[in-house]
């Protein structure tokens, strides 16, 4: 095959920022989620009473919201992640979230950035955590959307 043919592997990923279950993102009672309105979207079920939430990708974080409850990071390819824990979770303002990085920190991809008290958090609120993609920078980048998952496990179905 010709050099200028072949297509450059990329060298970049998202990987899954806590260990569940991967839901159907339809299915999410919020519909600014289910619907995708912020992007290619996955959630995961959260099993476990705490867990810390991790950087889904390398890169800079652009913003911890002062909550705790969602963060958004920026690649060096330019593709930028939201990753927003719970529903209506910033209704708690902060009760129950543990900032463990902040804001302009840079990552590497399976960091812990918020410590999450799942088992007070759940009697209240959907405990979904959400991986958003806002900006694919020109990526086709498909989300898996259902089956188990562990921290640091590829999310990607499909990025060229």
């Amino acid at each position: 095959m010709l050099e200028f043919l072949k297509k450059k592997k990329m060298t970049w990923d998202i990987v899954a920022p806590v260990s569940g279950e991967i839901v159907d993102i339809s299915t999410l009672p919020d519909d600014m989620f289910a619907k995708k309105v912020l992007g290619e979207s996955t959630a995961v079920k959260v099993n476990d009473d705490y867990a810390e939430i991790c950087a889904p990708v390398d890169g800079i974080l652009k913003v911890v919201f002062p909550t705790g409850h969602a963060f958004g990071m920026l690649t060096k390819e330019g593709i930028e992640v939201l990753v927003h824990i719970g529903i209506n979770t910033v209704e708690e303002d902060g009760n129950g979230f543990l900032k463990l990085k902040s804001q302009e920190d840079t990552v590497t991809a399976g960091t812990p950035i918020i410590g999450v008290d799942f088992a007070k958090l759940r009697s209240k609120y959907d405990m979904l955590v959400i991986i958003i993609i806002t900006n694919q920078n020109g990526n086709t980048i498909e989300l898996v959307n259902n089956g188990k998952c562990l921290v640091g496990q590829s999310i990607v179905k499909k990025h060229q």
